[in-house]
């Protein structure tokens, strides 16, 4: 039955109701879709579940993506919500980064940001500064959009502009204030007598580091030996804290900055390298000082006693996680003088391993893809990261150090910042048992209907080696709350764990910096504790903001750099795996990890729905359907750098060849 047009709505002209005029306002963060149309996500929304307001691109009235506004709703029809923006209560950021171009005698600039679909005119520019530069312009007017340039960043096409403009689309310098980079260059190069006098002195204890061949800010280091029946574990953590004292202009920016960034082709540090690369690294052969975490495990090993306080150590040798697995497969001659050391830790590791896995820890190990880039930053190679025994057995260390340090600060009150990861949301786990009964899978709740992790760990093992085990590891992983601080302990559940803080990587992630300066202020200054207290949640809410951000500019430069890569086998034909499904067409997943689009107008043969309960694209006519998890065969008919966009061609037939690193 056809339907007819009213208004902004589509609908059966014999069937159902007219759209409802209603009238209400709300205030929300407007999000616009690159074609266009937009939606105010409501600020007072009491059930996730309710409907977002939905703006069509004539009812902006001149706000953008990230504005923060206050939108009229004028209709409501089948649950949905139609708006009009009435006022920009809160403009977003008035920084935009684009491409400089000349239009007759009048320059403008196109936003990188395709959610930005307008020009900005740049009058009386003054500056030389020719076509096709990317430049960062601040908003002067929005009647019409008007902008002057606040910094040029370079020719497009040049080396590492593609990476800079996207660091400061999300306002990111990497460069240091002047009054951070002064005190910086005044720490001390080596640690004074009078510090280390104060300290518990474990420098007679062969502690190495072991981490990747180019990391630079070494921050963890162990110990471990048996100690008869039982086992002694020492974590030491770079004593980030004694450098960065509250209130400085160090700990300012610190703060500020909340995490490390490591895009693809380089890392933003948190603090100056004078403390990340120097001081507060702990290099081989050099006294550092450390907070030190070191537990005594009995033979199952499960933690039974432990102490935290700051050290001073002597790292006694740099291990690379490459020599350390070459060391566990049986070279052990370049680390003889680690071996008993390494065996300690690798007897650790499989005890530990043991009881997250009994308790429910979710490991999805889904492999993680490394881009390798020229000289030039252009893309080569995508490879698959080799994670090795000596990686795990690192992680597990730090998995034990965090926990013991949690419930250390609740046993002994000491108020601090908790890495959290609370329970699935019901409807998302209705919607995964939705999505796992296409291959069979169920996951069941206890008797008062909460679940457990173990039955995330019984999903993930079944769909072990299976062809479609990254989609739905994937989306096991989508289905899952984000992690984040807080200043109240409320568990892990990924992890299974009661008691969890992130304490080990100071250097990079400023809570792990915050749970040390607390730690101190327990032993020394209790008076002072209280104060520092009330700012903990303030912390908790910014450093997951700072977090969520830097892993949006990761994805976005390692998303960009697949897109060039792959534009080089435009022609060529792979075999992949249907990762999503919507309305205009699916996503294959190629075994290299890079996704693209199949849109729903390369389908031929037929008209295709897309039935939201199957997951599927299914055709009216023939029935034929395309669901999460097919493999197909497709043809990259079209890469598109700016958008980030990969586009394919459905191809007959399924037998193509597999796609490696390298290709």
């Amino acid at each position: 039955m056809k339907g007819k047009k009213t208004g902004k709505f589509f609908y059966d002209k014999y069937c159902s109701p007219k759209p409802k005029k209603i009238s209400s306002e709300k205030i929300g963060r407007l999000e616009v879709n690159v074609r266009g149309f937009g939606f105010v996500i409501p600020e007072d929304k009491e059930n996730p579940n309710d409907p977002d307001i939905f703006i069509d691109p004539e009812n902006m009235n001149g706000a953008i993506h990230g504005d923060r506004v206050k939108v009229r709703i004028i209709s409501r029809f089948a649950g949905k919500l139609d708006g009009i923006i009435s006022e920009i209560v809160e403009p977003s950021n008035e920084n935009i980064v684009g491409i400089l171009i000349k239009s007759g005698k009048k320059y403008f600039v196109r936003p990188d940001d395709r959610r930005l679909d307008f020009k900005i005119e740049i009058p009386k520019l003054k500056e030389t500064v020719s076509s096709n530069t990317k430049v960062v312009v601040k908003i002067i007017s929005r009647t019409p959009f008007r902008a002057k340039i606040i910094e040029i960043l370079g020719k497009v096409g040049e080396e590492g502009i593609d990476i800079l403009s996207i660091l400061r689309a999300h306002n990111v310098d990497e460069d240091f204030p002047d009054d951070v980079k002064s005190l910086a260059a005044k720490v001390e190069i080596s640690p004074s007598p009078e510090e280390i006098s104060k300290r518990i002195d474990r420098r007679n204890l062969k502690i190495v580091t072991i981490d990747g061949e180019d990391a630079k800010d070494l921050d963890d280091g162990v110990f471990a030996e048996r100690r008869g029946e039982k086992y002694f574990l020492g974590v030491y953590i770079a004593d980030v804290s004694h450098y960065v004292r509250p209130q400085s202009p160090l700990d300012r920016e610190a703060y500020r900055r909340g995490t490390s960034i490591y895009p693809v082709d380089r890392v933003v540090p948190m603090l100056p390298t004078e403390l990340s690369n120097g001081i507060c690294s702990l290099n081989a052969g050099t006294d550092r000082l450390s907070m030190a975490c070191e537990m005594e495990l009995d033979s199952a090993g499960n933690v039974t006693d432990h102490k935290i306080f700051p050290t001073v150590i002597h790292v006694h040798r740099r291990l690379s996680y490459t020599q350390v697995n070459k060391f566990l497969d049986g070279d052990r001659k370049e680390l003889a003088d680690c071996a008993e050391n390494l065996d300690t830790l690798t007897e650790i590791y499989n005890l530990r391993k043991k009881i997250r896995e009994k308790r429910g820890s979710i490991d999805f190990d889904l492999p993680e893809l490394k881009i390798v880039l020229d000289e030039k930053g252009k893309p080569v190679e995508i490879a698959k990261k080799i994670r090795g025994t000596a990686e795990a057995i690192i992680e597990e260390c730090m998995l034990a150090a965090n926990e013991t340090v949690a419930e250390h600060t609740i046993r002994k009150k000491i108020p601090s910042l908790y890495r959290i990861h609370e329970l699935p949301e019901k409807e998302k786990l209705t919607l995964l048992n939705r999505f796992l009964s296409h291959f069979s899978l169920h996951i069941n709740s206890g008797g008062n209907g909460q679940i457990h992790p173990r039955e995330f760990q019984r999903i993930i093992k079944s769909v072990d080696g299976k062809k479609y085990q990254r989609v739905v590891s994937s989306f096991v992983l989508r289905t899952m709350q984000q992690a984040r601080y807080s200043a109240e302990n409320t568990g892990h559940f990924g992890l299974a764990a009661t008691f969890y803080t992130h304490f080990t990587s100071p250097i990079r992630r400023y809570p792990d910096l915050i749970v040390h300066r607390m730690l101190k202020l327990a032993a020394t200054s209790p008076e002072k504790l209280t104060a520092a207290a009330g700012n903990l949640q303030q912390i908790a809410v910014q450093t997951s903001k700072c977090e969520r951000e830097a892993v949006a500019i990761e994805r976005e430069t390692d998303d960009l750099k697949s897109t060039e890569y792959m534009s080089r086998f435009i022609g060529e034909k792979f075999d992949g795996t249907i990762s999503g499904v919507t309305r205009f067409g699916f996503f294959v997943e190629l075994e290299n990890g890079i996704d693209g689009l199949v849109p729903v107008t390369e389908l031929p043969g037929d008209y295709y729905e897309y039935v939201e309960s199957e997951f599927a694209l299914i055709g009216l006519g023939t029935g034929k359907s395309f669901r999460i998890g097919d493999s197909v065969r497709v043809k990259l008919i079209d890469t598109d750098i700016n958008l980030r966009r990969i586009t394919f061609r459905l191809l007959p037939g399924v037998a193509a060849k597999n796609l490696i690193a390298g290709i």
